[in-house]
């Protein structure tokens, strides 16, 4: 049964049966990937070992185990860990976008800044080079990385980060992927892009790694920092130089940093995928018969200009049986002409509305429960239609604004949840009653 526990305004939106469906599905998605779950179900520990998703690390007399969680999923999963290895933790640091309302007992926490580095991400970044630089062969580290991490693990060398705010600001507007972008940062900070890796070197380790990259490649979930990176320099100049970004950060591209190569630095270090966006959606249509639904998993790792996929997806619908449910996960982009306000979702959303008729709706979310805002999403169909023509908007002319999030907070459907401390891409729902 499906408690509406994260979508806090699930019965103002319910208003029939379409849409109590497709909320239904959302909370089982956010049910599925509970990060605390998750770490139960993947980690244990016995006297002499060690055991992370079936591979086995024996514990050494003199070895320590410390954790170094990274991402929005990262406090949850510390917390976890301690609760699973208690005493047997000799320390760590953890670096989260939210406050805690528990503090971790044997971890120092650090509250970071996201989507743009700042100071703060630097300090804590530091704090967590310093720490792994002082291990030695028989310590283990537990590294938990998940989505966000590429703007908090900030650690510059000959650049500020304001500069690094100015560049991924540009290449957010014009439309970048999220390989591109992340094949760019993992050149500008001591931490990403294997960094970690070397820093930690000669110490054992096992990342646990919760992907928010559709594809689920590891060397762009929070730009790598434990994963032997295969780009160079001239990769990140040409992603640069593509977006015509040269001019917002001229410094940053005389001064790119080149990552571990060294064979060496990632003998010791087991890299495992512990969640992807793959879980939500089988939970998704797991639940479907239940609903009356016919589920189909159409893509995990959609991708392009948001409005333009919201649009696919509707036309898809459409053509689609009654009873049919098309699910999605990925990260779209979204490609800046106005001056408005919105995110990925709520921008696909909107797309998609003008093209729904009636039985049909579309939901699409933030997994993290955060869509570039305090909307985690949106939802949209004939009554969505209908509640705008009542107030007077034009969904194409806020789509040609980029301002999704205005449309969608004056029609009163959005979604709000608030972070949810789990982060796998975005999902859409797209379903006909």
């Amino acid at each position: 049964m499906i408690d509406a526990h994260r979508i806090k305004n699930f019965a103002a939106l319910a208003l029939n049966p379409a849409r109590e469906a497709a909320l239904k599905l959302a909370e089982a998605a956010f049910q599925s990937l509970d990060t605390r779950a998750v770490i139960r179900k993947a980690v244990s520990s016995t006297a002499g070992e060690l055991r992370v998703s079936g591979t086995t690390f024996p514990l050494t007399g003199n070895g320590r185990i410390f954790i170094v969680g990274v991402g929005k999923c990262s406090l949850e999963a510390v917390l976890e860990l301690e609760a699973i290895l208690g005493e047997r933790i000799a320390g760590g640091a953890v670096i989260d976008v939210r406050q805690p309302e528990v503090l971790p007992k044997r971890t120092r926490f650090f509250l970071g800044d996201h989507p743009f580095p700042t100071e703060n991400n630097i300090k804590a970044t530091a704090e967590i080079i310093k720490l792994l630089s002082q291990l030695n062969q028989d310590d283990l580290v537990i590294f938990v990385i998940s989505g966000g991490g590429s703007a908090l693990l900030c650690q510059p060398d000959s650049h500020t980060y304001l500069e690094e705010v100015e560049l991924t600001k540009h290449l957010f507007r014009t439309g970048a992927t999220i390989g591109e972008l992340n094949t760019v940062r993992k050149h500008l900070s001591l931490a990403r892009g294997g960094y970690l890796a070397k820093q930690v070197y000669p110490a054992r380790v096992v990342s646990l790694i919760f992907s928010d990259v559709p594809g689920n490649n590891l060397e762009f979930i929070s730009s790598g920092p434990t994963i032997k990176d295969d780009s160079t320099i001239e990769d990140a100049k040409r992603i640069i130089i593509k977006y015509d970004a040269s001019h917002k950060g001229e410094t940053i591209i005389k001064h790119l940093l080149e990552t571990p190569k060294e064979d060496k630095y990632f003998e010791r270090v087991t890299n495992l995928l512990v969640l992807t966006n793959e879980t939500a959606l089988q939970a998704m249509a797991d639940l479907a018969p239940s609903l009356g639904l016919t589920a189909t998993i159409k893509d995990t790792a959609i991708a392009g200009e948001a409005r333009v996929m919201g649009e696919a997806i509707a036309r898809a619908l459409r053509l689609a049986p009654a009873g049919s449910l098309h699910l999605y996960g990925g990260e779209t982009t979204v490609v800046i002409h106005g001056v408005g306000h919105g995110g990925r979702n709520q921008e696909l959303a909107l797309g998609a509305l003008s093209l729904l008729t009636a039985g049909e709706c579309v939901l699409a979310f933030a997994s993290d429960g955060v869509d570039n805002g305090d909307h985690g999403g949106a939802l949209c169909d004939t009554i969505t239609g209908e509640r705008a023509r009542a107030v007077g908007l034009d969904p194409v002319v806020l789509l040609d604004q980029n301002d999704s999030y205005t449309f969608f907070a004056k029609v009163g459907d959005y979604l709000d949840t608030g972070y949810v401390g789990a982060n796998v891409s975005d999902l859409i729902i797209a379903l006909k009653i």
